[in-house]
Parts: structure tokens; C-alpha cells; sequence
């Protein structure tokens, strides 16, 4: 089973911000306590609004407890003096969420009828609003919907698209509300977004290489794929165009967003896919776990079990990075050195025979560093002769570092190669 991309250390901070999650009447309403965990994990502080046909699905006090908030349910509460509250909530949020959202609300948003809390906060709000809609597929094909929707989304609302599934009916096609995975990582991408990197185009390479055996068997190693992973991710949270060349990977990387997904298996398809997306990119950051050996004989048939010792011929993979630098007039690269000894020396020849700009080094036998791990710890070396050896960091927090030091690099203008 894959581990959930944005789980303890995978994930940026969202503390101090402020986000209204509109939940409406939809059977898809109990994944709403999902996704307001999502947020609460992360740290935002999220402020739940329910409409009334909301609460024939899940309790205020459900999300009560979740949010630790005071859940909004009417807009003139018996035996309270709230005033303007839809205008103060409106002030306060750096982003409205509804989901799940009923066909109802958006029509409503469409058309500026204010007849509730949430309808009405709608009209007030000030930050960006992301609309997630759950409803059966006949519905979700109606051209009073679909003409509902163009007139929001000209008005500069974001919508999280359905998934194909199974809905409550029993019909399957769109209309199933996207994962709370997806829906947060949308999200997270409009609140902590910037643009330092809009106009660039990122190669990032992630995860294992699988070297056939026979039919059934590999070779590979234990990475996961999450150091690569949260490059790509932040890179894409910068404004740059990325692409993720990725191995089989041990994590679940939420498809929403504009990040390009390149699925490869062996070395020389990692290869292959580097150097056919490599020209149209200007930076590469190659942390992906290649094979450094492949079986010198694939046999067509399952290998089997007998008594007499088994004695496997390797060969050598081509080296990618080798192969990049002859090929290469342009862009900035990254490379990783994965050592259990001697790792500075081997890391700095490494950056050198491969004209690196910058090279990681990290020890998988070091504690909270390496494979399958939220965390890492690297010393960071560039082609102009300098070293930092950092703390135990998340690998999101690394691969913010990274980041920086490649926009460093573009700022200056000192790109190696």
C-alpha cells in the first residue's frame, strides 16, 4: 500500500493561515472531516460553515471537534448578536473552500442569491474561492450546471474537478467529489504559492529503478521516491513548469494540478525519458535511485528454485547524468550522492566529472536520513567550492533549500557547464 504523500514532514506549514470551509448537503459531505483534517494537521485554522441540508449528513459536531471552532449553521442564530459575521469571516479568510458543493450553492454563487450564511458569505468574500462538487453524473452533465460553472469560473473561481466512480445511486461516471488528498494539495498550492519561479521548466527525477530478472523477480533499491517527490512539489509551488520523471514509487503524489507525471520502470527508460524532456527544460534535478547494475541475462521464464547456487552476471546501466553533460549547452543540474563512506570526496568528484551545479550528499545509515524516511540530512556542495552541511531537515524543507540556491543561481546568472 502506498503511503500517503502529504503525511508528518511532507507537507508545508500552513500556520497563520486562515482558510472557510463551506460544507453543503451531499452524501460525500462525511469526506469533508477529511479534508478539514488535512488543513488542522498542517496548522491553518479553518473556520467550518454548514448549510442546513449539510446537516442531514454530518453533525456540527463532528466538525467541532475537528476544527476546534464553533461550527456556523445560520445566519440569524436564536439568542446572539452577530452583526455583519459573513463580512468579518469574509475579511478574515485567505481562501473559501466549499466541499462538498450541491449543484444548489453553485447556482446560487452564479447567480448572487444570498439566502443563507454560506450563500451569503459568498457574495462578501474578498480571498479566492475553490469550489469541489459532488452530485450524480446526470446532474453533473446538465447544461443549467455546466452554464452555472462557466460563469463562475469567469468570474475567477477555481474548481477542483469530479472523479469518474461509483456514485450513490449506483451509476458510475463524474461526478464523485475529488480525494481529500486532492483537494488539499490544491489548496495548499493557492495558500502558500508564489511566483520566484514562474517562466522556468523543472526535470525532476524521483524514486527506484526495477531491473528485470526474469518474469516475476527485480533488482532495486529502498528508495521511495518522496525526496524527488517533494522537490517536484515545491517546485510547482514556486510557479515553475515541472515534470516528474518517477520509478515505482512508495508514496501517492495526488494528480491535480498542472506537474506532469512520467511513469518509467528500468534505468534505460529513466534514461530514454530524461533525455527527451531534458531539451525542453532549463533546470534538471536528478534525485531518483538508478540502478547502477542490471542482470547481463533477463530470462524469459520464471527462474526456478533448485539445489545448485545460483550465480548472477551483471553489467554496468548507462549513467545519466554522464550522458546529460555531453549533451548539454544550457540549464542548471542538480545531482544527489547517496554514500555510506568516504561520502565528501566521492560527492565532490561526483559534481565535478558531471559538471554539476550543485550535488547532495546524504548517508542512509545515518538516523533520520535516506530511504523511505520523512526526513534528511545532507551536505550540499557547488561548482564554485562551497559546503554546507545542514541539520536533520523534512525533505520538503530540503528541497525548499534546494530551490533557493537554484534561484540564487538564476539571479546571478553563473550557470556552470
Amino acid at each position: 500500500m502506498q503511503e500517503k504523500m502529504f503525511e508528518k514532514g511532507m507537507i508545508p506549514s500552513l500556520k497563520s493561515r486562515h482558510l472557510v470551509l463551506g460544507v453543503t448537503g451531499s452524501i460525500a459531505a462525511y469526506k469533508a472531516c477529511e479534508v478539514l483534517r488535512h488543513f488542522v494537521k498542517a496548522g491553518a485554522e479553518v473556520q467550518v460553515v454548514m448549510t442546513e441540508s449539510a446537516r442531514h449528513f454530518v453533525g456540527p459536531l463532528t466538525l467541532e471537534t475537528l476544527s476546534g471552532r464553533e461550527v456556523i449553521t445560520e445566519l440569524f442564530p436564536a439568542h446572539k448578536t452577530v452583526k455583519t459575521r459573513h463580512v468579518h469571516l469574509a475579511e478574515w479568510a485567505d481562501g473559501l473552500l466549499i466541499c462538498p458543493a450541491t449543484a444548489n450553492i453553485i447556482a446560487k454563487a452564479a447567480r448572487g442569491i444570498a439566502d443563507d450564511f454560506l450563500s451569503t458569505l459568498l457574495l462578501a468574500a474578498r480571498s479566492p474561492i475553490w469550489i469541489a462538487p459532488a452530485m450524480d453524473y446526470q446532474m453533473a452533465v446538465n447544461p443549467a450546471y455546466l452554464a452555472n460553472v462557466d460563469i463562475l469560473k469567469n468570474r475567477g473561481v477555481q474548481f477542483i474537478d469530479f472523479e469518474q466512480g461509483e456514485l450513490a445511486s449506483g451509476a458510475v461516471g463524474p461526478g464523485r467529489l475529488a480525494s481529500p488528498e486532492s483537494i488539499f494539495y490544491r489548496l495548499t498550492c493557492g495558500l502558500v504559492s508564489s511566483s520566484s519561479l514562474r517562466g522556468q521548466r523543472i526535470l525532476v527525477t524521483a524514486g527506484p529503478t526495477r531491473e528485470a530478472l526474469d518474469p516475476v523477480r527485480y533488482l532495486s533499491n529502498r528508495s521511495t521516491g518522496k525526496m524527488g517527490a517533494a522537490c517536484a512539489i515545491a517546485a510547482e509551488w514556486r510557479g515553475a513548469e515541472v515534470t516528474l520523471i518517477a520509478g515505482p514509487l512508495g508514496i501517492d503524489i495526488p494528480q491535480t494540478g498542472s506537474m506532469k507525471l512520467i511513469s518509467v520502470e528500468s534505468a534505460d527508460e529513466m534514461k530514454k525519458a530524461v533525455l527527451e524532456n531534458w531539451p525542453s527544460h532549463n533546470i534538471l534535478v536528478m534525485a531518483a535511485a538508478v540502478a547502477d547494475y542490471r542482470p547481463r541475462h533477463i530470462s524469459k521464464q520464471k527462474i526456478k528454485k533448485d539445489q545448485k547456487p545460483m550465480l548472477l552476471e551483471l553489467e554496468k546501466t548507462d549513467d545519466i547524468l554522464s550522458t546529460v553533460k555531453k549533451q548539454r549547452s544550457k540549464g542548471i543540474v542538480v545531482g544527489f550522492a547517496l554514500e555510506t563512506e568516504d561520502g565528501e570526496n566521492r560527492a565532490q568528484e561526483k559534481l565535478k566529472d558531471k559538471g554539476l551545479d550543485f550535488i547532495c550528499l546524504n548517508n542512509p545509515m545515518e538516523p533520520s536520513s535516506g530511504f523511505a524516511t520523512d526526513t534528511n540530512r545532507i551536505v550540499f556542495f557547488d561548482s564554485q567550492g562551497n559546503r554546507e552541511s545542514l541539520p536533520v531537515m523534512s525533505k520538503f524543507e530540503v528541497a525548499e533549500f534546494i530551490l533557493n540556491k537554484i534561484e540564487s543561481r538564476l539571479r546571478e546568472g553563473t550557470i556552470h557547464g
